[in-house]
């Protein structure tokens, strides 16, 4: 038996917030009920639903709006990400770029965007420009410029230089000293 009911919030695969669906009459008293996500649509709830379509119109808009403006801050947006390399002619470099770094590089430049909706097919790898598609709406997809870059030379050189440094230093041993060498330095700093 199929009873009408009034959805209070969105469901996957049933409807949205003031939607009047028809369900089963178990899964609307086992689940839907309980829950408060729906009730039984009467003459009453009839005209609550004229608000709650109303609410929710008003409500897309909005996100809608916000998911433009924000579409395009991300597509004048373009992020940088530094990865070690081996050698200048190897274009591929130790380490990947993932969604959740794509991610978090937004959130230091004040964007919060879930990493889920961030579509990538694999990790990047390669040193190039990407163009990385961001879901920010169902109908509002922006595009994201991501460059991957090898390390500066003067980063390298001065790398190489700490590393060489460190390598050239000799270790200094500390030597025990014989009774007699102690004796004439005690007679030289008394003579001084």
């Amino acid at each position: 038996m199929l009873v009408e009911v009034l959805l209070h919030t969105r469901i996957n695969g049933l409807g949205a917030e003031g939607d009047l669906v028809k369900v089963k009459s178990g899964y609307a008293r086992n689940f839907l009920l309980p829950k408060h996500m729906a009730t039984i649509a009467t003459m009453a709830t009839k005209h609550h639903i004229e608000l709650l379509r109303k609410r929710r119109a008003e409500r897309e808009a909005a996100e809608f709006q916000a998911a433009q403006e924000l579409a395009s801050r991300l597509q004048k947006l373009k992020l940088l990400f530094t990865l070690a390399s081996g050698t200048e002619e190897q274009e591929k470099v130790f380490g990947a770029v993932t969604a959740q770094n794509v991610a978090d590089r937004l959130k230091e430049e004040g964007i919060e965007i879930d990493r889920k909706k961030i579509r990538m097919e694999r990790p990047l790898k390669e040193l190039r420009v990407y163009n990385l598609s961001v879901d920010l709406h169902p109908d509002v997809t922006a595009q994201l410029h991501v460059e991957l870059v090898p390390p500066t030379d003067k980063a390298k050189g001065k790398e190489t230089k700490t590393k060489a440094e460190t390598r050239k230093k000799p270790a200094t041993k500390k030597t025990k000293s014989s009774p007699a060498s102690e004796e004439e330095e005690r007679a030289s700093s008394a003579s001084e």
